[in-house]
C-alpha cells in the first residue's frame, strides 16, 4: 500500500513537477486522527474509510482497523466526503476555497477540481443519480448544486450546476447549508434536511435521471421533529430518520410520523436495515423499528464541527466506523460484530467453601435478543493444583436463563470458576467469573535462636523446622538486617531434608531478624514465622602516654606521672552518626566511685580518642570504659555492648 507524504500532495494539488517519494513505512501502524471532523464515507469495494479534518484540510484513507494507511493534504478545509456509486471516485467539498474536488479512491492523488460560484459553501455532500450534489447558502438563504462528472470541464459545458432546489411541490426554498443522505437500495433518492435557524424542514428528492424532482416535501411547524441535526434515508422503508430518533415516513407528497428510537444525537442507516445511533458517549445498533438496542458500545465523547454524523456503516454491515472525540481530536474507531446481540453472563459461588466439599456455583444467560433454546456452558476451575485450568462438565442452561451445578474442590486456596457461552449465529460470546476462597489445613513452622545475643562476627546457623504438608516441601529462609540501609536478602531456598530442616549461616554484625516462608500448597496454608537475634558490636580501647604498666593487687594499670593527661583511644563498629559512651569512675576508700558519663562521637574510621586531663595529684586510681548503649549511641543496629575496663594510676 503506497503512503502519499506532505510534500507529495502537496505536488498533486499544484501540479508540481517535483514530487517527492515517501519512504517506506511513513504511515504504518499510526491511528487515523482528525482535529475537526469533516466527512465520513466507506469504500467498500477497496475497504477503506475515508476521512475528512475539517481543521488541518487535510483527507485520510485508513484500512478496516482504523489504521492509517494514506493521505492527502492542503486542501484548506473538508466540509464533507461523498463517494461515487462504482467506489473509483472521492469527492470533497472545500468551504474556503468554493471547490468540490475529485480524487481516485485508490491513491487519494486529485483527478479534477470544480470551482462553486458561491460565496457560501460548498458545505454537504452526497453522491446521486450519477451526480455529486451539494449544499451551500447561509441560514437564511441556501440552495443545492450539482457536479456532472461526465461532462468534460473543456467541451464548453458547464458540469456544475447551481440552484437545484426544485420549485414544484416547494413552497419554500432551503434555509441554510442543508444536509444530504442516499439510500444504496435507492440509488436515484436524495434526502434533505435543513440546518437554517428556525427550521424543522426535509425534503426527499428523486434525481434518477439528473435533475432533483420532489418526492416529499415539508415545511416546519415542529410537528415532526425540533430542528434537523442529521437525516437519513431508511433502507426497506419509505422514510427518513432524523437526528437518529424520529422515523418520519413519506407519501403522496408529505411526511407522517411513523415511529421512533430512544433519543440519539445522529445515526446512520445499513443497506439492511439496521441503525447504528450515536449517542452521548454510546453508539448503539437497533434492528428495524425496535426499542430494545441489538448491542451497545462505549466510545467516548462524540460530536463534530460540520458534519453532525459520526458513525457510518460499512456497505456489508460487517462493521460500523466511529469518529470517537478524544483529548481535542477524534480518533477513528472500528466497532466490529455489530449484527450480533451480547448476552449478559454472570457467576456466583459462595465467598468461602472448605476444601474436599460440595459447594454450588449458580448464574443466569440473558439476551434482549433471545437465545437459542438448549444453550450449554463450559465450565472451567482454576487452582493450585491446575493453574492452567481444569474443564469440567458442561452445564445447560434452563429455559428462564438460569443454570446451576456443582463441584468438589481439591485443592485450597483461590479457587476461580469461569463460566462461558461460546456466542451463536445472533449472538456474541460471554462468560463471567467468580472466586471462592477453599480453606487449607495450617502447618508447624519453626526457627531457632530468637532472642539471642551474640558477639560481633559470629556465624550463626539457623534452622527452621517445617511440618506436614501436602505436596510443597519448599522453605526460604530471609535475614533482614536492622537499619535502613541494607535491604531484606533471601540467603537459602531448598527443599527441607527428611527430618523436616534446611539450615542457613548469618554472620551477625548487626541484629538481624531472620524469617522462614513456607509459600503453602494446594492442602496446607501459607507459614511465615520470624526471630530476632543480636549482634553486639566490636569495641576496644588503646591508652597511651603512660610510662609503664605494672600491678595493683591482682589488677594490672597503666602509669601516668601525676601532671600527664592520659589519651584514651576507642576503635568501634561504625555506623552513621554513632557515639561512644565514655563511662569514668574513681577509685576511693575502696570503692569505684562513677564520675560521670559522657558521649563522643565517631569518626568514620570508626575512632574516637578522648583527652582524660591530669589529676595533679599522685595516688589517685581511676578506670574508664567504652560502651555502645542501643538507642543512646544515635543508632538501633546492634544490641547495647561494654567494652573492658582501662585502670589508671597516677605516680609522683
Amino acid at each position: 500500500m503506497r503512503s502519499t507524504s506532505v510534500a507529495t500532495a502537496l505536488a498533486v494539488i499544484f501540479s508540481s513537477a517535483a514530487l517527492s517519494v515517501v519512504t517506506a513505512g511513513t504511515a504504518s501502524a499510526a491511528a487515523t486522527t482528525v482535529a475537526g471532523t469533516g466527512g465520513l464515507v466507506v469504500d467498500g469495494t477497496l475497504q477503506r474509510v475515508f476521512v475528512g479534518d475539517a481543521a488541518n484540510g487535510r483527507i485520510l484513507a485508513a484500512d478496516y482497523n482504523g489504521t492509517l494507511v494514506d493521505l492527502n493534504v492542503g486542501f484548506g478545509s473538508v466540509s464533507d466526503l461523498a463517494l461515487s456509486d462504482d467506489g473509483t471516485t472521492l469527492y470533497a467539498a472545500l468551504p474556503n476555497s468554493h471547490e468540490i474536488v475529485a480524487l481516485e479512491a485508490a491513491t487519494l492523488n486529485v483527478k479534477t477540481r470544480y470551482a462553486i460560484p458561491t460565496d457560501t459553501g460548498p458545505r454537504h455532500l452526497a453522491f446521486a443519480g450519477g451526480k455529486a450534489w451539494f449544499s451551500y447558502g447561509d441560514q437564511w438563504d441556501g440552495d443545492l448544486g450539482s457536479v456532472d462528472p461526465t461532462v468534460d470541464p473543456a467541451s464548453g459545458t458547464a458540469p456544475v450546476a447551481m440552484a437545484q432546489v426544485p420549485t414544484e411541490g416547494t413552497s419554500i426554498g432551503l434555509w441554510g447549508q442543508a444536509l444530504l443522505d442516499t439510500d444504496p437500495n435507492r440509488p436515484g433518492m436524495l434526502a434533505v434536511g435543513q440546518t437554517g435557524i428556525s427550521t424543522d424542514d426535509m425534503a426527499v428528492l428523486d434525481v434518477s435521471d439528473g435533475t432533483a424532482k420532489v418526492t416529499a416535501w415539508y415545511d416546519g411547524d415542529y410537528t415532526l421533529n425540533q430542528g434537523i441535526g442529521d437525516i437519513d434515508l431508511v433502507a426497506g422503508a419509505d422514510e427518513v430518520l432524523v437526528n437518529g430518533t424520529d422515523r418520519d415516513a413519506y407519501a403522496d407528497g408529505k411526511f407522517s410520523k411513523a415511529g421512533s428510537y430512544p433519543a440519539g444525537n445522529g445515526a446512520d442507516v445499513a443497506a439492511n436495515g439496521l441503525v447504528a445511533q450515536a449517542v452521548g458517549t454510546k453508539v448503539a445498533v437497533y434492528r428495524p423499528n425496535a426499542t430494545q438496542p441489538l448491542r451497545t458500545y462505549t466510545t467516548g465523547a462524540a460530536s463534530s464541527d460540520y458534519a453532525p454524523v459520526t458513525v457510518r456503516w460499512a456497505p456489508d454491515s460487517s462493521r460500523i466506523f466511529a469518529l470517537v472525540q478524544t483529548g481535542g481530536v477524534y480518533t477513528l474507531k472500528a466497532l466490529t460484530q455489530p449484527t450480533l446481540n451480547v448476552p449478559t453472563l454472570t457467576a456466583n459461588a459462595p465467598a468461602s467453601a472448605p476444601r474436599a466439599k460440595k459447594l454450588t456455583v449458580t448464574g443466569k444467560l440473558s439476551a434482549t435478543v433471545p437465545l437459542p433454546a438448549g444453550a450449554r456452558l463450559t465450565v472451567t476451575r482454576t487452582d493450585l493444583d491446575s493453574p492452567g485450568g481444569k474443564a469440567l462438565p458442561a452445564v445447560a442452561v434452563a429455559a428462564n436463563g438460569t443454570y446451576s451445578f456443582t463441584d468438589t474442590p481439591p485443592a485450597g486456596g483461590t479457587v476461580t470458576y469461569k463460566v462461558t457461552y461460546a456466542g451463536d449465529a445472533a449472538h456474541t460470546a460471554a462468560s463471567a467469573t467468580d472466586k471462592v476462597a477453599v480453606s487449607r489445613a495450617a502447618t508447624a513452622l519453626t526457627l531457632n535462636n530468637n532472642g539471642k545475643l551474640y558477639n560481633y562476627g559470629t556465624d550463626v546457623k539457623f534452622t527452621a523446622h517445617l511440618g506436614t504438608t501436602y505436596k510443597n516441601r519448599t522453605v526460604q529462609l530471609w535475614a533482614d538486617p536492622f537499619g535502613t540501609d541494607k535491604p531484606k536478602k533471601l540467603i537459602k531456598t531448598g527443599t527441607v531434608n527428611s527430618s523436616g530442616n534446611i539450615s542457613a549461616w548469618v554472620d551477625m554484625t548487626r541484629d538481624t531478624a531472620v524469617t522462614a516462608v513456607f509459600a503453602g500448597d494446594a492442602r496446607y496454608a501459607p507459614k511465615s514465622v520470624k526471630v530476632d537475634a543480636y549482634a553486639r558490636v566490636k569495641v576496644s580501647t588503646a591508652v597511651s602516654r603512660h610510662y609503664r604498666t605494672a600491678k595493683i593487687g591482682s589488677t594490672s594499670y597503666y602509669w601516668f606521672h601525676k601532671n600527664t593527661d592520659p589519651l584514651l583511644t576507642t576503635t568501634m563498629t561504625y555506623y552513621p552518626g554513632r557515639q561512644q559512651r565514655f563511662d569514668l569512675q574513681v577509685y576511693f576508700q575502696g570503692t569505684w566511685h562513677s564520675s560521670g558519663s559522657e558521649y563522643f562521637p565517631l569518626g568514620s574510621n570508626g575512632r574516637s580518642a578522648v583527652s582524660l586531663g591530669a589529676p595533679g595529684e599522685s595516688g589517685i586510681r581511676a578506670r574508664m570504659r567504652s560502651v555502645y548503649v542501643n538507642g543512646s549511641s544515635g543508632d538501633t543496629v546492634n544490641s547495647t555492648t561494654y567494652g573492658a575496663w582501662k585502670y589508671l594510676y597516677f605516680s609522683n
